[in-house]
């Protein structure tokens, strides 16, 4: 796949690319101190979570719940325990946007659609409205609100559906591989990898060769973007 020749639509995971994933490690952190207590351990190891995180953001690849659950609470069967008391405590706090989202949702506002493709508890559309961001989606594909999640088909299904576009007429924006870049671009969507977050620090060369484009931030991305966008497009 490579970037559309006319592009109509943008949509953006929210973990990584517009909000740091260290929310998401705090909320899970929380989560297994709390069912540790339930099984009378105590706190979980913020050293092993983090090399638990680590390891899967090399891999790009396997539930990171899962993992969690059978590293730090004895079982992979309680990774939807943990995934339901996680969700209790994710959320994005004031400070946590990144600087470089604003400046390029400014540049394509009014060229494209924007959309948010993310799965995220229904509390990210307050945080990004509190932060500035809401005034510039168009479509609001949270997977809470859904009903569905990625990697399936069917969330980004629903996010082109809104958009009024095809698959080759918009850009996927995110940070994992499988999750993100991998779907999209078998749905035909181009992609861009943000390599921050979920993303491994150093990527190897058969995982930069996935997407159509890989960033370090979102800073220039719009350069790449908006020639792409047809001349006229409102």
């Amino acid at each position: 796949m490579t970037l559309p020749r006319r592009l109509r639509a943008v949509f953006l995971d929210v973990g990584g690319p517009v909000y740091d994933d260290e929310n998401f490690l705090a909320a899970v952190g929380r989560a297994l101190d709390e069912l540790r207590a339930e099984q009378g351990s105590g706190p979980a190891d913020r050293a092993v979570v983090r090399r638990v995180y680590d390891d899967v953001r090399v891999r790009q690849g396997g539930s990171l719940r899962t993992a969690l659950a059978t590293e730090l609470l004895g079982d992979a069967g309680l990774r939807a325990p943990l995934h339901e008391r996680t969700r209790r405590h994710w959320v994005h706090p004031p400070g946590t946007l990144y600087p470089d989202v604003l400046p390029l949702l400014r540049a394509l506002s009014g060229r494209v659609v924007v959309g948010v493709l993310a799965n995220q508890e229904a509390g990210v559309v307050d945080a990004l409205t509190r932060d500035g961001v809401a005034p510039f989606v168009d479509v609001w594909g949270v997977s809470a609100i859904v009903g569905h999640e990625k990697p399936s088909p069917e969330l980004f299904r629903w996010c082109l559906d809104r958009a009024g576009c095809e698959p080759g007429q918009a850009v996927h924006v995110g940070n994992r591989l499988d999750t993100d870049v991998r779907p999209a671009a078998g749905m035909g969507l181009g992609t861009v990898w943000v390599l921050r977050g979920e993303a491994p620090d150093e990527p190897t060369a058969e995982q930069l060769a996935e997407p159509d484009v890989a960033v370090r931030d979102l800073t220039g991305l719009a350069d790449v973007l908006l020639p792409l966008v047809p001349a006229g497009a409102t």
